[in-house]
């Protein structure tokens, strides 16, 4: 939580309240930590990467993506993100009243959904999608998307997919 968006309007923080995700601590000696959602990865998040999802979990930081390039990425003191391997989400649309239509512009609540989709968890992804504006109407605004996401096999497969769409 970087606590640049109104804390009304901020998707993570309403997913901390009704615990449906988990403030990220990671401490000395602890196993490999979960894969970092980051914008700025080569790598795309793919069905191959359900495993690990499965096992250490999905991180979002919860900031302006706007305000991304102004920081140089993500805040390298934010120490316990050091080492995580990171992933982008592969293009999509977003369902949300502030930038309904606008790709690659998602709350964090949509990030984490589109990943969870990504990787097969679409029960998983409902959940939280269904207490937010927009929520409902983000899985049929990207249904051919992510249903050829979820198709790709490994890195290649979904650039593939993404140049088949843009």
């Amino acid at each position: 939580m970087v606590g640049e968006d109104h804390p009304r309007a901020c998707t993570g923080r309403r997913l901390l309240r009704a615990g449906l995700a988990s403030p990220f601590r990671r401490g000395p000696g602890r196993a490999p930590g979960p894969i970092l959602l980051d914008p700025r990865a080569t790598e795309p998040l793919t069905p191959a990467d359900a495993d690990r999802v499965r096992r250490t979990g999905l991180l979002a930081v919860d900031c302006s993506w706007n305000r991304l390039d102004e920081r140089g990425g993500f805040d390298p003191a934010l120490t316990a993100l050091r080492g995580l391997p990171r992933r982008r989400l592969p293009w999509l649309f977003a369902a949300n009243p502030q930038h309904y239509g606008r790709l690659a512009e998602l709350n964090t609540a949509e990030a984490l959904a589109a990943a969870l989709e990504v990787v097969g968890e679409g029960s998983r992804a409902d959940r939280l999608l269904g207490t937010f504006a927009g929520g409902d109407g983000f899985r049929p605004l990207n249904a051919a998307l992510l249903a050829a996401y979820r198709e790709a096999t490994g890195p290649d497969g979904l650039r593939a997919a993404e140049r088949e769409f843009f």
